[in-house]
């Protein structure tokens, strides 16, 4: 095997050889390939033999000593280095690096997916005019980086004392360019039509934009004069106008809290307000009278972006924040109709739990007749969810509620309770009282449901015996129900299932919603020409402030239904043995088994390790559907850990102060 050159005999790079392969005259390749090296170099740890227990920061300060001192030790080497490094400021193209680094090209999901997958799978080549690029080579990632904030003064000067021979003039004129470009991208990218209509409901909100070529212009012209009064008045100027655009996001939030959340929208707010921000690094680097601190700075700032561009973890990361946001926000408003605080409101519960209840007892019964049809696998499992679809339909039609479907819709309505508790107690306390209510209102939905299901249940079991003389279930359907819901099996897992096809269920009426709230749906309804045509003025109305209410429960109720049957249909197809065990349903199965075996069925141990799996299966329903939607409300409001602890702390203060009240509602 051939030695590498620049390499010594322990295959580490070697100082000398490396000084004197620093060639002005190379190709581009080995130009920019020296610099790799040289930053190798720089940072690679010392030999076993030679590691004293020093940090990396110390230990590649330590190199650049030395580096530094032999350049002052050979002037010949030195004139070389100083060439190499002025080719390489006037080849590159700098903006790939200050303009385009760190930003997605892509607004799209898979896009950008893919071209993050490109950068972190496949070879860069350092034969590139990019510098965006060439950068990723020689700061792969934020650690590559962290040793220029330990530069001390000397230091410092020293490299910037070598940078000023390069001459300063390709590298200011690049800094005003990609402030430039950054400020046109700005422009143009809050005058597309989905930003610029939302900007438009507020004409203060779009004057910044408007007013950014005029900063950007006037900033120029003081450069290009030299006058250091001009360009200070200039760089305020700019600074307020930029101050301006990030505040106009504000204005867009409001309008799509209120009108729908759209990801295309959030990711090109994201957008502008990360450019913004690196306009203002620019500024920074452009007008500082000793810029060499800020430039080491934003070289870190670079590399730990650089990171996340490339991290197809942060994109997921990044792009399931944004549809939290989406969602959270929806279910926030629907959730606080299942919160109930008062007595009045907790009665009223279980009221349409017991209304709930009794709709599913109807379920069951028609669950175990598809069941008898033997329909093939997947046209089973579409019965079962047409069949979970209607009943619950059926329940919010007839204003009632299933205790199961609350959680993921009113975990995010909590979640929003969280907002200011990291500067206040009273807000951290009015969030625990939230807790009370909704565990309280959870329990009393999930009695409701089994006090209508259990007796309606029975009554039914009762009509069959003396109508057909039979049950409703045979008896050895009545033994496989009791041997499929026993507590000693896969109950509890089949139940936790459930809870995620709960929370699944909820997502994707949660986006159903927003695209209904997003795309006006509402209005189209009440004041297209055909509809007022077809249903009349006033029936029009109606019927848009109807779906405009009931969108959410209904599509809740269609997509819950369906995956309750689909998915365990499918996922046997494939293999999978998951089931579903819905506490309301599984109740009234067991009770039409214990029905059908008569008295008897008490004296078998199978029918109460049956019974004691129905609170089990009630509670990881609950909690295995609120716990994912917490975290995605979390996410989105972004609350940060030590508020989490703080949350956990004063929840259990409050079940040792107060256990009773998660339980019964207050007199008053």
């Amino acid at each position: 095997m051939v030695r590498n050159p620049l390499r010594n005999h322990a295959g580490r790079w070697d100082l000398t050889a490396l000084i004197n392969a620093a060639d002005p005259q190379a190709s581009r390749a080995e130009r920019h390939l020296w610099l790799v090296r040289w930053l190798e170099w720089l940072r690679s740890p010392p030999t076993r033999r030679t590691y004293d227990g020093s940090s990396q920061a110390d230990w590649t300060l330590q190199r650049l000593r030395l580096f530094l001192n032999m350049l002052d030790a050979q002037p010949a080497q030195r004139t070389k280095l100083v060439a190499l490094l002025r080719r390489f400021l006037t080849d590159v193209d700098a903006a790939g690096l200050w303009v385009d680094l760190g930003f997605a090209p892509r607004s799209a999901f898979l896009g950008e997916l893919a071209e993050r997958l490109r950068l972190s799978l496949l070879p860069r080549t350092p034969d590139t005019h990019d510098l965006g690029e060439l950068f990723l080579l020689l700061f792969p990632d934020a650690r590559s980086a962290q040793w220029l904030s330990n530069l001390d003064d000397e230091m410092l000067g020293r490299v910037a004392a070598l940078w000023s021979e390069c001459g300063a003039n390709p590298a200011r004129t690049a800094l005003l360019e990609s402030l430039k470009l950054s400020g046109q991208h700005v422009h143009l990218v809050a005058h597309l039509p989905d930003l610029r209509h939302r900007l438009a409901q507020e004409p203060a909100a779009l004057q910044p934009f408007r007013q950014l070529p005029e900063a950007l212009l006037q900033l120029e012209q003081a450069l290009a004069a030299q006058d250091t009064l001009a360009t200070q008045q200039g760089a305020n100027y700019l600074r307020a106008v930029l101050d301006g655009c990030r505040r106009a996001e504000d204005h867009v939030n409001a309008h799509l809290d209120e009108n729908g959340i759209s990801v295309d929208v959030i990711f090109l707010m994201d957008q502008l307000r990360e450019r913004t921000e690196r306009m203002d690094m620019l500024l920074t680097l452009l007008i500082a009278p000793h810029p060499a601190r800020e430039f080491v700075r934003a070289i870190g700032q670079l590399a730990a972006g650089a990171r996340a561009r490339r991290s197809v973890p942060a994109l997921f990361s990044h792009h399931f924040a944004l549809l939290a946001r989406k969602l959270a926000q929806r279910h926030a408003d629907t959730g606080e109709h299942y919160i109930s605080r008062t007595r009045a409101e907790y009665m009223r519960m279980l009221y349409k739990a017991l209304i709930g209840g009794a709709v599913i007892a109807f379920t069951t019964g028609a669950k175990f007749a598809l069941t008898a049809l033997t329909l093939p696998l997947f046209w089973g499992g579409m019965a079962a969810g047409l069949n979970y679809a209607l009943s619950f339909s059926l329940v919010h039609l007839l204003g009632g509620t299933v205790a199961t479907k609350q959680p993921a819709m009113t975990a995010p309505a909590m979640a929003a309770k969280l907002d200011g508790i990291h500067d206040s107690e009273q807000a951290l306390q009015d969030f625990v009282d939230e807790v009370v209510n909704l565990l309280r209102s959870q329990c009393v939905g999930i009695v409701g449901n089994l006090l209508a299901v259990i007796p309606v249940v029975l009554l039914a079991q009762v009509l069959a015996w003396q109508v057909l003389g039979a049950p409703l279930l045979s008896a050895d359907t009545a033994r496989h129900v009791l041997h499929a819901n026993t507590v000693l099996g896969p109950t509890v897992l089949y139940a936790a299932f459930t809870g995620i096809l709960l929370y699944a269920g909820s997502l994707m009426a949660g986006w159903v919603e927003n695209g209904f709230v997003l795309h006006r749906l509402d209005s189209a309804l009440a004041w297209n020409p055909r509809m007022q045509a077809w249903l009349g003025a006033a029936r029009a109305q109606r019927w848009a402030r109807w779906c405009r209410e009931n969108i959410a429960a209904l599509s809740s109720s269609v997509i819950l239904g369906l995956l309750l049957g689909v998915v365990p249909a499918l996922a046997s197809f494939v293999g999978l043995p998951l089931e579903v065990r819905h506490v309301t349903l599984a109740t009234g199965q067991i009770t039409a088994a214990m029905a059908t075996e008569g008295w008897s069925a008490l004296r078998n141990p199978e029918v109460w390790a049956c019974l004691a799996s129905i609170p089990l299966i009630g509670a990881c329903n609950l909690a295995v559907s609120f716990w994912l939607a917490f975290r995605l409300a979390l996410r989105a409001r972004k609350i940060r850990v030590q508020d989490r602890r703080r949350v956990r702390h004063a929840v259990w203060r409050s079940v040792l102060a107060r256990p009773l009240a998660w339980l019964l509602p207050p007199k008053a």
